[in-house]
């Protein structure tokens, strides 16, 4: 996925915020700026999501997103046990690249469409339990107590049942209940997309799907199509019908992914307990009602089709969620006449500018700064960074890139030193050398007489609390927001804490560093750190920090000390069950004992 952002451009803040789920968020800040940083919430840590991928995002007014703005998005969760609100994505696009003079959109009108969502959902619309249980960044081997939410879901053909990523995030359990039945039944998560905030779920009895009717997917609504959006709000037990009209097609900020995908704003109210549910027009479903724009009223936005279809055609083609692609490059935009004329842009000619190249990226292998991409898979790019959109519309290209399947080509056409030149680039989902999230598994860590090894995860960052962006260790989070990977499987690995101890008294206040070297040996992961001490056969082992902090331990002591820290905490193992292979669990357990 590629964002563009001017060189002008401010920090803008907004507040997203998910209608339903064990992941929503609370109404936190949303920041863009030069360097793409996006503030976020997430309601599972009650924290901000910054999106710190190496893509930046467009600056453009008519969009509704000049760097002016002071609008605030939100997403919300119904919690079942409180009843309090929480602030918790086809193979190909479906979207039809037109000429201006198209057909005028046609307007879906009447009460009739509503009445005929409510007969299509009762057969089909189903309300979500989950339980949920998050991992406590600060103490990895454990978990935060569990909350029960409820959201909404409806079912698609396969037997299975459509609802929000944020719906199910680390659930420990889920149930789900049809229209008109008292009874609940056990459902499983088949597969999770977090970046487009989808997730299937199934259930095995066969009492369930009995009279159960699947919803047809449709298509991308045009501007002032009715739709309904039908689920389970908070404020009652049954199913609910709201009617609104689509107001907006663009790419947006999903809050709980923290990525930025087509979605399509619509006027009808989406509340709490909503997300999962289907927007219906017609006969058939338009979207998926995920969030809504906080502190507004009836601003509320869904999933589009061709999002849904790439996530479940991902799914059908490999068996597990594949992500979204990304030309893993920053861009900035052409707008400016001067700058324009230094790079040899002819009139005629529009793009935008590449500004940095993810080195894990195929696009780093042919692509150099300052090259000015003209088109994509022949559709020219604007000097905004947009593309044409149906009729007279206009999005950024990003979508494009977002829609292609993980290893399909893309045709790049671009100016380089006043030459035009074709390339064909591979594109894939991009891994960020910190992620944005981690649901929906367990944290790494690594415990050596007393020193807690973590790697750096935006998630982490938000156990400083609400304000973790003013809060948190300020180079932590700049490296969060800024740095790039220089090769797979890199993590930024952390001193997290001390658990104090003889051994290490004097270190307390080391924690909040990087871990640089290991016995001279640059750290590249949390497993090579793991690695390296378990191979340490020297008397003394060695770490190197930040600020060029060290720290010395008696290899032999170290090792007998981390077995009484972890027995007086209470500290089941001294390693992450990922770090480490079968044939790896002698060794560690060795070096954690006396």
């Amino acid at each position: 996925m590629l964002r563009i952002s001017s060189a002008a451009a401010t920090r803008t803040i907004r507040r997203l915020r998910p209608t339903g789920g064990s992941s929503s968020s609370s109404g936190k800040n949303l920041h863009y700026s030069p360097i793409t940083t996006s503030i976020l919430s997430n309601s599972n840590t009650h924290k901000n999501i910054i999106n710190t991928t190496t893509n930046f995002f467009i600056n453009y007014s008519s969009s509704g997103f000049s760097s002016s703005s002071s609008a605030f998005y939100s997403t919300t969760t119904a919690d079942a046990a409180t009843g309090s609100t929480n602030a918790s994505s086809s193979s190909s696009s479906q979207v039809d690249f037109v000429a201006a003079e198209a057909e005028v959109p046609r307007l879906s009108s009447g009460n009739g469409d509503a009445y005929a969502a409510i007969e299509l959902a009762l057969d089909s619309v189903v309300k979500i339990f989950t339980v949920s249980s998050s991992p406590n960044y600060f103490l990895p081997w454990q978990n935060k107590s569990q909350r029960e939410t409820m959201g909404s879901g409806f079912v698609i053909t396969g037997r299975r049942i459509l609802t929000n990523a944020h719906v199910v995030a680390d659930y420990t359990f889920v149930l789900v209940r049809k229209h008109g039945s008292p009874t609940k039944y056990r459902a499983e998560v088949q597969a999770v997309g977090h970046e487009c905030d989808l997730a299937i779920l199934i259930v095995e009895n066969e009492e369930f799907w009995e009279d159960m009717n699947p919803l047809e997917l449709g298509e991308i609504p045009y501007l002032q199509e009715a739709v309904a959006v039908v689920g389970y709000p908070q404020g009652g037990d049954n199913i609910s019908v709201t009617k609104g009209v689509v107001s907006r097609v663009e790419p947006t900020q999903y809050v709980h992914g923290a990525t930025q995908l087509l979605a399509i704003q619509i006027d009808a109210a989406i509340n709490p307990g909503n997300s999962g549910g289907p927007a219906i027009m017609g006969d058939k479903v338009a979207g998926v009602a995920f969030q809504n724009l906080s502190g507004a009223e009836n601003i509320g936005y869904i999933i589009p089709v061709p999002v849904i279809k790439h996530f479940i055609a991902g799914i059908e083609e490999s068996g597990n969620y594949v992500g979204f692609c990304s030309l893993g490059l920053s861009c900035q935009s052409t707008e400016n006449v001067q700058l324009r004329t230094h790079f040899q842009m002819h009139p005629g000619l529009t793009g935008v500018m590449a500004s940095k190249i993810n080195p894990l990226s195929d696009a780093y292998k042919v692509l150099k700064k300052d090259d000015i991409l003209l088109a994509f898979d022949g559709v020219p790019i604007a000097n905004d960074g947009t593309v044409p959109f149906r009729n007279r519309e206009r999005i950024t290209f990003d979508h494009l890139v977002s829609m292609k399947k993980p290893n399909e080509t893309a045709s790049l056409k671009v100016l380089r030193n006043g030459e035009e030149l074709k390339f064909n680039i591979a594109l894939r989902p991009l891994q960020q050398l910190v992620p944005v999230h981690q649901f929906d598994k367990r944290p790494s860590y690594f415990i050596f007489a007393g020193l807690v090894f973590v790697p750096l995860t935006q998630p982490y960052l938000h156990e400083y609390g609400e304000d973790w962006y003013n809060t948190s260790p300020r180079r932590l989070c700049e490296r969060a927001l800024r740095e790039l990977p220089r090769k797979a499987g890199e993590q930024i690995v952390i001193l997290s804490q001390v658990l104090m101890d003889d051994i290490n008294t004097g270190y307390e206040r080391l924690a909040e560093l990087q871990v640089k070297k290991v016995d001279d040996v640059e750290v590249e992961n949390l497993k090579h750190l793991c690695q390296l001490v378990e191979d340490c056969k020297k008397e003394n082992i060695r770490f190197d920090l930040d600020d060029e902090r060290v720290i010395v331990l008696n290899y032999s002591m170290a090792k007998m000390a981390t077995s009484r820290i972890l027995q007086r905490h209470r500290i089941p193992n001294a390693v992450s069950g990922d770090l480490f292979d079968d044939q790896d669990v002698p060794n560690i357990e060795l070096a954690c004992s006396s």
